[in-house]
């Protein structure tokens, strides 16, 4: 992986906002949404056609307040995103805030795939030449050409070679799961895992498969926030299980509540850190061992990668 490895693996939990919200800057800096999250300014689903133009006011509104803050405060400023629409919007929202970049983290491309792939990145490119920062981009795979069974591998791999085309600007792969299940007429219950739903769970193997070795991609959207017994947490946490066995990094989140969750479920188990810690500082001679609790084996070779992985989440999510 090209880049920043550490900023790939640090998205988090990522807040998806409407842009339309004049109180997002104040929540940020007031701090009540904690540590450990970034922001996604969204501009598209979120915001009717007749309330956009407002809406990118809005972003160079919610940039300004937040520019002006954090230039003489200090505090906790979070990757800031911006999901935009159509990749012709994307210069037009860039210029408007331009003069507040430096807290601009990148750009989120929705339903991206080979009938836009080339326009996002065109307009990406074009605004890379116009500033000095090392601005991201964050793909959304979603779009409901990939539910086709028939043509979905040759589609995943000509969609990747556009990935691969801007590789070093690529901090995340996103995983569109609602727009998934709309395809198939769908919906997860606060008790199911998105894994439960088998057309879902082929189709995310497919993505997983092709990108995973090449980029972090991230969880899918978890709907529930709240419930009379928290079973929306347990609900959260066993998808957040599943996402992590696949190797999946992050989440994609809609509320506050989901933020504390997701970031520690992220955390690495005491047992992975220490088994972790032991290959990557295996010397000489024999290179397999009993694990740290003695209930496994670690062999360096087989193991390395997975070791890399979750010294960097130890690193930046912390130890259980």
């Amino acid at each position: 992986m090209k880049g920043n490895i550490k900023d790939k693996f640090s998205v988090g939990p990522l807040m998806y906002s409407p842009a339309l919200n004049e109180n997002l800057a104040q929540t940020i800096i007031s701090g009540r949404l904690g540590k450990g999250y970034s922001i996604a300014l969204c501009l598209e689903d979120t915001i009717s056609d007749v309330l956009l133009p407002k809406a990118e006011n809005q972003v160079v509104e919610t940039f300004k307040e937040l520019y002006n803050f954090f230039k003489k405060q200090e505090g906790y400023l979070p990757k800031i995103f911006i999901r935009i629409r159509n990749p012709e919007q994307m210069e037009r929202v860039f210029f408007s805030i331009k003069k507040y970049q430096d807290i601009l983290s990148g750009f989120i491309f929705p339903k991206y795939s080979i009938g836009n792939a080339k326009a996002y990145n065109d307009h990406f490119i074009s605004i890379v030449k116009n500033t000095n920062r090392h601005l991201y981009i964050m793909p959304i795979l979603e779009s409901s050409d990939l539910v086709e069974l028939y043509s979905r591998t040759e589609l995943l791999y000509r969609i990747k070679k556009e990935i691969d085309s801007v590789k070093d600007y690529v901090l995340n792969v996103r995983l569109g799961g609602n727009d998934f299940s709309n395809s198939f007429c769908v919906r997860r219950h606060i008790d199911e895992t998105i894994y439960d739903i088998i057309p879902l769970a082929n189709l995310l193997s497919n993505i997983i498969t092709i990108f995973s070795r090449d980029y972090v991609v991230s969880g899918p959207v978890w709907e529930f926030f709240d419930s009379v017994d928290n079973e929306w947490e347990q609900g959260l946490r066993k998808e957040i299980r599943k996402d992590l066995l696949n190797g999946l990094v992050g989440k994609t989140v809609i509320h506050p509540n989901q933020i504390p969750v997701v970031l520690d479920m992220m955390k690495v188990s005491k047992n992975d850190y220490e088994d972790a810690m032991t290959i990557l500082s295996w010397g000489e001679g024999l290179q397999v061992g009993k694990s740290y609790e003695g209930e496994r084996m670690n062999e360096v070779k087989t193991n390395w990668n997975w070791a890399k992985k979750i010294a960097l989440l130890a690193e930046i999510y912390g130890v259980k």
